[in-house]
């Protein structure tokens, strides 16, 4: 089965201190998130990018009240230095919370042959959580490592972990 990694929303204005919107815990899963990628790219896994790449007007700003964040073109949208796209692999701006709602993501999966799906990145009750839902509702069986996903506030990761395995059928997988 064709298995492609995506890493979500790791970008500059999710992870650096100061940013708008600031994930501390990002910080803490990316040694796990880095050797993740590296075996994914050893292996001839197919990496792909999903990431926020907002307009300055976004309605989301106003709708959710959060901070303008990840406007295309800005270096806050830029996904992090330490996990950098390499070349030939696919990068994806999303404005919603699914990685699959309005982009081009479903069409890269086909092109690739991928089944399979292993979610990384920020945040698990957020774009985790609806991504991971999108996928299974179009027949993907998704993967998520949980030393890969950041949360705002642990008992939301928790509901979130709990509703993806429960209710989702996604394999939840903690580390030892």
């Amino acid at each position: 089965m064709q298995r492609a990694l995506l890493v979500i929303d790791m970008l500059n204005d999710f992870v650096r201190p100061g940013a708008p919107l600031e994930v501390p815990q990002n910080r803490e899963i990316l040694p796990a998130l880095q050797q993740r990628l590296l075996c994914a790219r050893r292996d001839g896994t197919p990496v792909i990018y999903v990431s926020d790449a907002h307009t300055e007007d976004d309605p989301e700003f106003s709708r959710m009240g959060w901070p303008p964040h990840a406007i295309r073109g800005t270096q806050g949208a830029k996904v992090i230095s330490e996990l950098a796209p390499l070349s030939d692999e696919i990068q994806i701006g999303k404005t919603t919370y699914s990685g699959f709602n309005g982009t081009r993501l479903e069409e890269s999966l086909q092109t690739l042959g991928v089944e399979e799906l292993v979610l990384t990145g920020c945040v698990s009750n957020i774009c985790i959580l609806y991504t991971a839902a999108d996928a299974v509702m179009k027949g993907y069986t998704v993967i998520v490592p949980t030393d890969c996903i950041a949360h705002l506030d642990p008992a939301e990761g928790e509901f979130a972990f709990n509703q993806m395995k429960n209710i989702l059928g996604v394999q939840v997988e903690r580390p030892a």
